[in-house]
Formats: structure tokens, C-alpha cells, sequence
């Protein structure tokens, strides 16, 4: 499946912005979605997981309570709502599939290749 991440910006700390992932090729439907970030000089790390079915999530400690994943099959595109940011959410942002693992076991190991991200940069 080919998926294309989008919605990245410059925004102020405490601003908003929506990222949306969609599958240009392909549907999502039993892919488990993952949103991933990398900051300059930093390891790749999960931001966020949704099942399948969207029915479950799975957030990084440092997100919980500010960002909000959410998939509508029908449109085939994934989302991420990202409230309240922050300066040390800036990083490009990428958005993965996978079947057959569980959110809760994400990581970007799971993963072969990678789109191209989305930057989002947060000032002070």
C-alpha cells in the first residue's frame, strides 16, 4: 500500500494541526496504522497506533491526552490531531501500515520502507 502523509506546519506551542495519511494505492482495510515522528539527531519513535478496526489505540506517554488518532476506512486516510503542541513535537512526521501486529507492539522496526513525511515545527 502507498501512503502519503500530509497536514505538517509551522504552528505556535499550544497551536493545533491535523495530519492526515492516505493510501494513494491500495486500501487500508486490515492494516494496523501507526504515526511515527523523528526530530533532528533523534531515533524514529512511535507517536501514535490504531487497529484496524479502529476500535483500539495506543499513544507514546509523551502524547497521551494531546493527540488523537483516527482512521475512516471508507476514505481510506488516517489521522492525527495533534492539540496543545509543543517545541519538542517538532519533527517529520510519517505514517505506517502493517498487518498482523499488534498496536501495542508497534514499532518502526516493523517497518521495510517509509513515505515521505510531513514536517511539523512548533516555535516558542
Amino acid at each position: 500500500v502507498q501512503l502519503q502523509a500530509s497536514g505538517g506546519g509551522l504552528v505556535q506551542a499550544g497551536g493545533s494541526l491535523r495530519l492526515s495519511c492516505a493510501a494513494s494505492e491500495g486500501s487500508l482495510s486490515g492494516y494496523s496504522m501507526g504515526w511515527f515522528r523523528q526530530a533532528p539527531g533523534k531515533q524514529r519513535e512511535l507517536v501514535a497506533a490504531i487497529s484496524n478496526t479502529g476500535r483500539t489505540t495506543n499513544y507514546a506517554n509523551s502524547v497521551k491526552g494531546r493527540f488523537t488518532i483516527s482512521r475512516d476506512n471508507a476514505k481510506n486516510t488516517v489521522y492525527l490531531q495533534m492539540n496543545s503542541l509543543e517545541p519538542e513535537d517538532t519533527a517529520v512526521y510519517y505514517c505506517n501500515a502493517k498487518r498482523g501486529v499488534s498496536i501495542w507492539a508497534m514499532t518502526p522496526a516493523n517497518f521495510a520502507s517509509w513515505g515521505q513525511g510531513t514536517l511539523v515545527t512548533v516555535s516558542s
